[in-house]
């Protein structure tokens, strides 16, 4: 094995260690065969310290399998630690071997995958009568780790305790004003006359609100005529309504005259000018329309025959139709007003605060480009190098092979995040223990090799001379790669850049990867390339 191929071979060893050392979340399952319909457990545990924000995975289904319930997450404290634990409940319903994805679970932003895993479901055979069949049992409610629920509680009388002070304040010192009885008509004739004297009373053509009496009058109308023969007069339009009378009269077979459809839809036309087209009629025209209508429904109330059975079932079944679509109109009345909301407070968000507010408060790179850089010497021999934030030791000196021992004097390695995540960069170095002679252009070759075995596609790569600010000379391999999405069909697109080096009889080598979409990410690779330093090497 040639010197250059060992280094590639080492690289590629220290690189695959570090992305598994990096696996910070176990993934377990209590059972890998259940029978059909069978519910077993995965169990996700990590350690994180006690200011790291975690997210667990969510949604009805991992993979194929359904997800039957979520637990809550346990907290165990190990010194200055935290272990979580979240469990999930999880079943399948056909038989066969089934799979559990990769799932992502995202610690202070950066996501972690964790390990898939089978499963054999079985089916069920089921004798009743060799089998004792059992009722089902009560939920076991797991009892809580957390030693300040009580805190909730005192939290929720205080609010209720406050909640009905105020409500008893407000019912003592109101003003309860007595309700009217509300009025019962005898019939629906009954019930037009009240409302016509009542529309008199107003004085609304004496005040000039001529619409207001047009309105009020048709409505009386139309009310009466819904009531007494049973058509949607209220939400027809006049062509509508008068079509819907004359089906109804021919089946009921009422004596109406042709004079009497005239007359009603003259009436409605013009309360339809006065209301859409601000028709203003005579003080003379408006008399005879009041008493028009009130002829109208003299005419109608008298025409309407004893109802027979079959009369009565079509009115019930006109009246279970008029309350399904009263009911529906409701319905559509509360989802639009709600989707409304909702549009309405995410447009305002947006406009006060805008898309770059969204952008600067919750992009992951964006919060590394404002950070407070740290500027720091890595392995040996060193690499000075700026980051957004301190990078830390990997450590895979125990997982050298045999053969390489001979050769490498030290191999060092150190990381931010992780491997196709958000932003990932890692500084690794290797010393010889004798002068030796690396073809840096030969080792982007296993390393490409290593990201296949990942399952990384079309990979794209470009190389080029490079200088850092104080001279030093190396190479720059850059490009491209598809890694799949545990989540769904497509992939997700990475870019990359590498930097290789030959300084002291050593080897270094710094690698940044992040998603192609993130358009901020090629603005820290640009300020960690130009930091490089090699001056203070011996």
């Amino acid at each position: 094995m040639t010197k250059t191929k060992l280094f590639s071979f080492l690289l590629m060893l220290l690189a695959v260690n570090a992305f598994a050392q990096q696996k910070q979340v176990e993934t377990s399952i209590d059972s890998t065969k259940i029978k059909i319909g069978s519910q077993f457990h995965l169990t996700l545990k990590t350690t994180v310290d006690t200011a790291a924000n975690v997210g667990f995975p969510e949604g009805k289904n991992f993979g194929q399998l359904e997800v039957l319930e979520s637990y809550p997450t346990d907290t165990i404290k190990k010194g200055a630690l935290y272990e979580l634990i979240k469990k999930y409940g999880l079943t399948q319903f056909d038989s066969g071997r089934y799979v559990i994805p990769s799932l992502p679970v995202i610690i202070n932003n950066e996501p972690y995958q964790t390990d898939s895993l089978s499963i054999e479901v079985a089916n069920v055979k089921v004798d009743t009568l060799k089998q004792k069949m059992y009722d089902i049992k009560d939920i076991a409610t797991a009892e809580s780790k957390m030693s300040w629920w009580w805190l909730y509680v005192l939290l929720g009388l205080a609010a209720l305790g406050a909640a009905g002070y105020f409500v008893y304040r407000y019912l003592k010192n109101r003003k309860v004003t007595p309700k009217e009885a509300p009025v019962v008509f005898a019939s629906p004739i009954e019930k037009a006359t009240v409302k016509l004297k009542d529309l008199e009373k107003k004085d609304l053509l004496q005040r000039g609100a001529i619409k207001d009496y047009y309105s009020e009058l048709t409505d009386i109308a139309r009310t009466y005529i819904e009531e007494a023969i049973h058509v949607p007069a209220m939400e027809s339009t006049t062509s509508e309504l008068i079509e819907a009378m004359r089906t109804a009269v021919l089946r009921k077979r009422m004596a109406l005259t042709r004079e009497t459809f005239e007359e009603l839809e003259k009436v409605l036309r013009t309360a339809d000018m006065v209301k859409f087209a601000k028709s203003k009629p005579l003080d003379f025209e408006v008399a005879e329309d009041r008493m028009k209508i009130e002829k109208t429904i003299v005419v109608i109330d008298k025409s309407i025959p004893e109802e027979k059975e079959e009369d009565e079932e079509h009115t019930l079944a006109w009246l279970e139709k008029q309350r399904q679509k009263e009911a529906k109109r409701k319905k559509n009345i509360v989802i639009g007003s709600s989707i409304g909301v909702v549009v309405l407070l995410i447009a305002g968000f947006l406009v006060f605060k805008g898309v770059g507010f969204i952008k600067d408060n919750f992009s992951p790179t964006n919060q590394l480009l404002k950070a407070e850089w740290v500027k720091s010497q890595y392995g040996n021999p060193g690499v000075n190098i700026e980051t957004p934030k301190v990078l830390k030791r990997v450590d895979v000196e125990k997982t050298l092979p045999k053969e390489a021992i001979a050769v490498v004097k030290e191999m060092q390695m150190f990381t931010y995040g992780m491997m196709f995540s958000n932003f990932y960069v890692a500084v690794s170095t290797l010393s010889y223990r004798k002068p030796t002679d690396v073809k840096l252009d030969m080792l982007f070759d296993d390393m490409s090799k290593q990201w296949e075995g990942l399952k990384a596609k079309d990979i794209l790569v470009k190389q080029e001379s490079f200088t850092t600010p104080d001279g030093a000379e190396g190479l720059r391999a850059y490009g491209s790669m598809t890694m799949p999405n545990p989540l769904s069909d497509g992939g997700v697109k990475y870019d990359y850049e590498i930097l290789y080096f030959k300084q002291a009889n050593g080897i270094q080598q710094v690698v940044m990867m992040y998603p192609a979409t993130d358009e901020d990410a090629p603005k820290i690779v640009d300020r960690i390339k130009n930091s490089v330093e090699f001056r203070k090497q011996n």
